[in-house]
């Protein structure tokens, strides 16, 4: 049988949504948020996590916050240990209520050191022991070994295209001070859809699918676009043998949100509108609840990104 993954996320409120300021590339404060319809979609959100039988632990939404409804970018958890996030500083009000909520859950906490940048779960995805992380925007390549030492994670390091004017030349986003992108997590390019899994609990190595062997095990499987990628990073994970791989158009990751999902290893809630990656995801044998998020997604995040896994 198939380990189930992501079985208990932590999901805040959209109590306090808004686009006031336009933090990432997605976003454009001109256009006005119904936050009425941003609570419904959670709602709903949460519904359809809880039907496919995710359990769904609730905190309150951060006060005043307008993104403390992605609580991905909060920590990264593995067992009993959570990597804190150091957010850009409009969001920093988050972080006490992500710590105390942790802590109260028993949680050990963990400080990335002074000064660095981390996006949590946003920029930190795990599949079994492999931790893919991207840097360079909401996360410090320095913070890598840290989490890696931390939580023990085989860290595989990438680095997403930077944002660019018509000269060429990166964008800083305004609110953050910080450079920008399409991709400014991880969770925008790259998405995990099934865990390795393998019926010799002596095995040192990743199973190869042709080991008669182990012809109960399973391989990793995760879904990535290619072009939001750096050269250097695309090489890595083409030459990344351990996992199979679904390969996502540009078009669908930006227009449709199309890697920002959560798999149970089984089920994919996904976006409506990547109708070539939901045919790919189908043709491996999961099952897939396709949905929209008009409003939530007016703040630059998605499914993944209002959930942060616990399990």
């Amino acid at each position: 049988m198939q380990p189930q993954i992501n079985t208990k996320v932590l999901m805040s409120g959209a109590d306090f949504f808004d686009d006031t300021y336009a933090i990432n590339a997605f976003m454009d404060s001109s256009r006005a948020v119904n936050r009425g319809k941003a609570i419904e979609e959670h709602f709903l959100l949460r519904v359809y996590l809880e039907q496919v039988g995710i359990e769904v632990l609730q905190t309150p939404a951060p006060a005043a916050c307008q993104d403390g409804v992605y609580t991905a970018n909060w920590a990264v958890v593995r067992g009993n240990k959570a990597v804190m996030a150091s957010l850009p500083s409009i969001r920093q009000p988050e972080e006490a209520t992500a710590e105390a909520t942790l802590r109260d859950l028993g949680l050990t906490i963990y400080h990335v050191p002074g000064g660095l940048r981390f996006s949590g779960q946003g920029d930190a995805l795990a599949c079994g022991s492999l931790l893919f992380m991207n840097f360079g925007y909401r996360t410090d390549r320095a913070v890598h070994d840290f989490v890696a030492e931390t939580l023990g994670y085989d860290v595989i390091s990438l680095q997403t295209i930077p944002a660019t004017d018509e000269t060429g030349a990166p964008i800083i986003n305004v609110v953050s001070g910080w450079p920008d992108s399409y991709f400014y997590d991880i969770d925008l390019a790259l998405s995990i859809l099934r865990a390795p899994h393998c019926s010799r609990l002596d095995l040192a190595q990743p199973c190869a699918r042709s080991n008669l062997e182990h012809k109960n095990c399973t391989r990793g499987l995760i879904a990535w676009c290619p072009e939001a990628f750096m050269p250097e990073s695309q090489s890595i994970l083409r030459k990344l043998d351990s996992v199979d791989k679904i390969e996502v158009s540009l078009h669908e990751a930006m227009t449709a949100f199309a890697c920002n999902l959560i798999s149970t290893g089984s089920t994919v809630i996904m976006s409506k509108h990547a109708p070539l990656l939901r045919q790919a995801v189908e043709a491996q044998g999961l099952q897939v609840i396709a949905i929209d998020l008009p409003e939530l997604s007016k703040g630059g995040g998605f499914i993944r990104c209002t959930t942060l896994t616990l399990d």
